[in-house]
């Protein structure tokens, strides 16, 4: 599963799906510079095909706003990425959580999330909660026991050698795929996304 994050606008994600991403992150965090609404997000979805899952990426957010926001939407997953306790999970099919690989992390706080479809690890982002192109060490997605995601300073340079270390189930890039945030670099997303494709016995 190849997605790319953060997506703002109409033609990055028109680019994205062309390319062959699997999926696409819109991120409803109000702090973040990637921030869409979900009007914003809907013209968005809209614009793509069915077979590209739509991520919406929510930090903190009521359990009753982010179920609102993805019937609104039409998303296909709800991605959690901020400090979500595991009983008060929204009522949604597809949910990823994601954690931030940083000094004091550990695997056991996984444990208490198997209910969900998979577990995303991020690099270190401090408040931001991600998209700081910081990557972390993979060995410690390879140790994951369940279906993993693996992001943080993913590119096209480094994705390779990041599925063959941890064999994820997905790779989730942003930042080092923008030109700005918010604004995605056409020639870097068909890099990223045609070389995570080319890994031999990965999909």
């Amino acid at each position: 599963m190849i997605k790319v994050c953060g997506i703002t606008k109409v033609e990055d994600a028109e680019v994205a799906a062309e390319a062959g991403a699997d999926a696409l992150g819109l991120n409803f965090y109000p702090r973040s510079k990637r921030y869409v609404t979900p009007e914003q997000a809907r013209r968005i979805a809209a614009a793509v095909p069915a077979r590209v899952w739509k991520v919406g990426v929510f930090v903190n957010e009521r359990a009753r706003v982010v179920e609102s926001i993805a019937r609104e939407v039409g998303l296909d997953v709800v991605q959690l990425h901020g400090d979500e306790p595991p009983e008060a999970l929204p009522q949604f099919p597809r949910i990823w959580k994601a954690f931030r690989v940083e000094p004091g992390f550990g695997l056991e706080a996984l444990d208490r999330y198997g209910s969900v479809e998979a577990i995303l690890l991020d690099g270190p982002a401090g408040s931001d909660y991600g998209g700081s192109g910081k990557p972390f060490a993979w060995s410690i997605a390879a140790a994951v026991l369940h279906r993993t995601i693996l992001a943080g300073g993913l590119d096209a340079s480094n994705v390779a050698e990041a599925i063959a270390a941890a064999r994820p189930w997905g790779v989730d890039a942003c930042s080092r795929l923008e030109i700005a945030p918010g604004v995605k670099h056409h020639g870097k997303m068909r890099e990223f996304i045609e070389t995570a494709r080319a890994v031999k016995g990965w999909r």
